[in-house]
Parts: structure tokens; C-alpha cells; sequence
């Protein structure tokens, strides 16, 4: 997978904060109504049909890299399993020596596809490469590969390509083009550090790349999606070598990592949610079930079950997939905790599948209980499926600014129907006393029509204070609102981006304004803007864009009462990125 170390490639660094969870903000308080909204408009082609009801797949990480599983000369390395290698400085005569002891006579691909399935996963995407350029196939072009280097002796992703069409299982397959740490060139662009790994980057790839491409192409039936990373030193021409290659295989879907401007059909997330998704785009994050990608022995930080399920059930909610990383052992076998969350997750899928396959995106920008996702009817109605995370304890659950008539509603799960009422929040619906899940109990509401929501606008508080919450922001350009516990707005890498909020504000006159921000270097300014005040103001370094300082934006008159839209601007000189987090305005006595 991608190892972030800052902008390179045209990819963002690990440096913006990344979204390991949910985004769970308060809820605005003595609403207003605002615009409705419609969003998330994609054009459907029969091509991306399947991907797009898909919504959860399987990403498995596995190669030769399960031996040492993290571990050099006795020492265990904090970063990535596959990255072991590279992070290491492994001479290529010693990395190779493990694959000797890769023998993963216990793998059984059929079991995994069956688990996959039972999950409630539709694809799998699996590594035929990785940059340690050790081919799990049967390959031609370098005999650093499975079949030729190992006890095992046995082509992985033929067994898996078997395996996926015998239970009508999308088989996709992960490349990485431009880096390859063992084939002689290919570490060129990538890294470097063993006189093996000396020669033409271009020759590389003519001579190993391209070849292997063909050859996962060719020889193991239709391939549902080409999964390419890290495009380093990819540029337009080296791309254009690559792409005809793709051209007898018309139903195939490319991510967008091959690098040279080509923009394939995937935006890809990697490890974050993002917070409005990509409108427009198809996307699908790809996420891990602890820290690593590729089996690491010390790693045990497993996110929940309840965190994977409340994962997939967002990016539904935003028009994305969610592909879901497994790291088999080197022995084949998926490590218990993996097996343990598969069968959790898959527990909740047979019963609430419904809700996210071939759902789109929810109409409401934020809902203070959970998430929602749509399917459209033929007779026009459309049906929203409310995943709720927060079941209340008052017995009433409001949809807050849903205009539509209600048809029906009742609990997916058993069937039980509801009763619902219009209010002027939007509609509430009486609820039981407890949820019917503890992940996610889902409610199937019925509507007149399409839906047509009134977005509500947050009011201060009593004493006239107010936040502004970055997953409230309107935004416009490459910002993002991102984060879980502690939000932030990043990927602000445009300048000419805008940010945008609107608050009911009940007091005119001067309020100070402060939040924590993030930048890699001093004086990033800012405008911020309420009418026809604009103030200026810096954002100071804190030498990683982990790291936050909390910061005084300065003072701004607010001279009209009622709701004001706040714009916040970058300054375009020395215009670098920031990450900024809730912003906090008081008035000053």
C-alpha cells in the first residue's frame, strides 16, 4: 500500500489527518431552515453497474512479507508489514532468502472466498504484486515469484481465480507499477540502497512491469478491478505504455494511482472516510482491520467489529465502497481475530444488507443518530433506510428536515411497523425501547417522491457563543472535512478553495475567534470573512501536520443579527496547507 512521507507523486501525505473512524459532531441547536440540497449525482454506466451495488469488498495483502511478519534481526519495526524491506534497508540476497520458508500449506482459497461472501462481500481485490516485487503468480517475466521461488510451488491467484468463479465471486488484482525493491531498476524511483537493485527504471519497466501486467491480464478470466499504487516517477509517457494494455479488457475499473494524469475510474481513500465522499466521482476507501496491511506478529490493535460495521454503513451513506483489508498468514491461514470480525460483520449483513447494497447516497448532510441510505423506486417513491448508531432513549427518533410524506415505516430487522408524525423539526418516528442491534439497528421509511430535505442552520448559544464544526462547513476546491473524535478541515492544498458556514447569530458586535490548526510552515494566512468584514490572520508551524497548536484567529465585528454566512479564504502567497479544527467565536464583554 501507499507508505505517506509527504506530498509526493501528486498523492497527499499522512500529514492530513486521517479518518480511522466515524464522524459523530453535536447536533446544531434552535434550527433554521436552509436550502434544500441534492448531491452526489453520478452518471451510471453498465460498466461500474456492479461496483456500484457492490458497496463491500475484500482487500487482501500477501506475499513473501508474512515470513519475517514485521520482525529484522531480532528487532520489530513500528511501520507497515509489506514495507519491512524498504524500512529496513533488507539486502535483496537476504529479503529472498525468505521466501523459502513461505509454504502456506494451509491455504485453502475456496475457505476464503466463502468467508468473504459470508461477510456479505461482493469482490476481492488481491495483491499480485506488491513493492517488494515478488509475484504471487506464475510469472515469466522475473522468476522472483511464488511458483519458482518457494517450497510451495503453486500459482496463489490461479487457486483464488478458480475459487472467485466457481461462487460467482468479482476477482480484482493489485499491481504496484513503479516500485519493485528485488527486480534490478525497479527500485530506482522507490528507494534504493543494495547494488542488486542498480539499472534502468525505464528497462524495468519493459522488461518486468509491463510484461506482468499482461500476464495478470491474460491468464486468470475476466478481471473485475485493477487496483494500481504508488505511482512513483510515473510520468505521461511511462503511463502511456501501460493504458493500451487495458484496451481488450473494456468492463475492467482502474483506481486512480497509475500516475502519469491518468485519472482511471476510482478516487481511493486510504484509511479515511471522506466526509462528503467524492460527488461526482466513484470512490472506495480502502481500510485495514488493525494497523497494518500485510500480517504483522505485534501488531493486535484490532478496531471493533461495531467501528467496521459503523465504517461501512458511512461510506454507503456517501456513495463510496468499502474495501476491507485482510492479512493472511504465511501459512495461509487469516489470522483468528480477522476470522472473528468477518463473521461479526457478516452477521449484520445477512439482516440488514438490504440497507447498503445498491443504496445511494443519504439526501441529509449530517444526522445526529447515525446515517441514511436511499434506494429510488420505480413508482417514484423512494425508500431510506435510517441506520441507527445512537438508539434514543426518549422512544422518538426525528429525521430531522424531511419534508416528504411518510408511506410507511417499520424495522428492517422484523418488520415491526411504526408510527410517524410530521413536526416542524421534520418527521419523528416512535421507536421501541431498545435497538434491535448493538452495531446498527435499521429503520425502512417509505417517502412520497424524492426526498426533499431542509438543511438546518446551527444558532449560537444563550450567552451568544458559537462553533463552527468542520463537517458543517459548505466547501468548495480541495478542502476536506475530516477527523473523528477532533474533526479538522484538510487537504487544503488549493488556495483557491472556500469554506463556508452559516449561523443564526443572535448578538451583533466583536467576537474573538480561536482553534487549534496544524502547518508545516509559519505564516499560513487565512481570510476570514462575516458580511463586510474580513480579517487576516496566520497560522504559525508546528513542524508536523499532526501536531496542533491552539491559536487566536483574532477579532471580528459581526454588525447583523440573524443568520450570517461565514467564508474563510487562503491567502495564495506562500500558500502551502493547513489542517484546521473547530473554530470558536465569543463576544467580547
Amino acid at each position: 500500500m501507499l507508505k505517506y512521507s509527504g506530498l509526493s507523486s501528486g498523492l497527499l501525505a499522512a500529514a492530513f489527518i486521517l479518518n480511522m473512524g466515524m464522524a459523530n459532531a453535536d447536533v446544531p441547536k434552535h434550527p433554521a431552515p436552509k436550502k434544500a440540497i441534492v448531491k452526489h449525482a453520478v452518471v451510471e454506466t453498465s460498466r461500474m453497474a456492479w461496483w456500484s451495488k457492490a458497496r463491500f469488498g475484500m482487500f487482501i495483502h500477501w506475499g513473501v512479507y508474512s515470513v519475517p511478519a514485521g520482525v529484522y534481526e531480532g528487532k520489530q519495526f513500528k511501520g507497515l508489514g509489506e514495507w519491512l524491506m524498504h524500512d529496513a534497508k533488507i539486502p535483496v540476497d537476504t529479503y529472498q532468502a525468505y521466501a523459502k520458508d513461505f509454504n502456506p500449506t494451509e491455504y485453502d482459497p475456496e475457505k476464503w472466498v466463502l468467508m468473504a461472501k459470508a461477510a456479505g462481500m461482493k469482490y476481492i481485490v488481491i495483491t499480485t504484486k506488491h513493492h517488494d516485487g515478488f509475484a504471487m503468480f506464475d510469472s515469466k517475466a522475473s522468476d522472483w515469484n511464488i511458483v519458482k521461488r518457494t517450497p510451495y510451488g503453486k500459482d496463489v491467484i490461479k487457486m483464488l481465480a478458480d475459487a472467485c468463479r466457481k461462487y460467482n465471486m468479482k476477482l480484482g488484482f493489485y499491481y504496484s507499477q513503479a516500485n519493485d525493491w528485488n527486480n534490478a531498476g525497479g527500485a530506482a524511483a522507490g528507494g534504493h540502497w543494495d547494488k542488486k537493485q542498480d539499472g534502468s527504471f525505464d528497462d524495468y519497466l519493459d522488461r518486468v512491469a509491463i510484461p506482468q501486467i499482461k500476464e495478470i491480464l491474460n491468464n486468470y478470466g475476466d478481471v473485475a478491478e485493477l487496483w494500481w499504487d504508488v505511482p512513483t516517477d510515473m510520468t505521461k509517457e511511462r503511463a502511456a505504455k501501460i493504458t493500451p494494455l487495458l484496451a481488450a479488457h473494456p468492463n475492467i475499473i482502474t483506481n486512480n494511482r497509475l500516475g502519469g494524469g491518468v485519472q482511471g475510474d476510482l478516487e481511493t481513500p486510504e484509511q479515511y472516510i471522506p466526509a462528503t465522499g467524492f460527488p461526482g466521482r466513484y470512490w472506495e476507501t480502502c481500510m485495514t482491520m488493525n494497523d497494518t496491511w500485510g500480517f504483522k506478529t505485534n501488531d493486535h490493535n484490532w478496531k471493533s467489529s461495531k467501528m467496521l460495521i459503523h465504517n461501512l454503513v458511512d461510506i454507503a451513506s456517501k456513495g463510496g465502497n468499502y474495501l476491507l483489508n485482510v492479512g493472511p498468514q504465511s501459512n495461509g491461514k487469516f489470522p483468528e481475530p480477522i476470522v472473528g470480525i468477518l463473521s461479526d460483520i457478516g452477521a449484520w449483513t445477512k439482516v440488514n444488507g438490504e440497507a447498503i447494497y445498491g443504496t445511494t447516497a443519504s439526501p441529509f448532510r449530517r444526522l445526529p443518530w447515525g446515517r441514511c441510505t436511499t434506494k429510488e423506486q420505480a413508482d417514484g417513491n423512494t425508500t431510506l433506510y435510517l441506520h441507527v448508531f445512537d438508539w434514543p432513549t426518549n422512544g422518538e427518533l426525528v429525521v430531522p428536515g424531511l419534508d416528504n410524506a411518510v408511506i410507511s415505516v417499520k424495522m428492517l430487522a422484523n418488520g415491526t411497523a411504526l408510527k410517524s408524525k410530521k413536526t416542524a423539526d421534520g418527521v419523528s418516528i416512535t421507536v421501541p425501547a431498545t435497538a434491535t442491534n448493538e452495531n446498527a439497528t435499521v429503520i425502512k421509511l417509505l417517502i412520497k417522491g424524492r426526498p426533499k430535505v431542509t438543511q438546518l442552520v446551527a444558532s449560537a448559544e444563550a450567552d451568544g457563543s458559537f462553533v463552527l464544526n468542520p463537517f458543517d462547513a459548505e466547501v468548495k476546491g480541495s478542502v476536506q472535512a475530516e477527523g473523528s473524535r477532533t474533526p479538522n478541515l484538510g487537504y487544503w492544498t488549493d488556495p483557491k478553495s472556500v469554506v463556508s458556514w452559516q449561523i443564526k447569530v443572535a448578538k451583533t458586535g466583536t467576537y474573538t475567534m480561536e482553534a487549534a490548526a496544524s502547518a508545516l510552515k509559519d505564516d499560513q494566512a487565512i481570510n476570514i470573512t462575516i458580511g463586510d468584514q474580513t480579517v487576516t490572520t496566520s497560522i504559525k508551524g508546528t513542524t508536523s501536520m499532526t501536531k496542533y497548536n491552539k491559536m487566536s484567529l483574532g477579532e471580528i465585528k459581526i454588525t447583523k443579527a440573524g443568520v450570517n454566512t461565514i467564508t474563510i479564504t487562503a491567502v495564495p502567497t506562500n500558500w502551502q496547507y493547513i489542517n484546521l479544527r473547530a473554530i470558536t467565536f465569543k463576544p467580547v464583554n
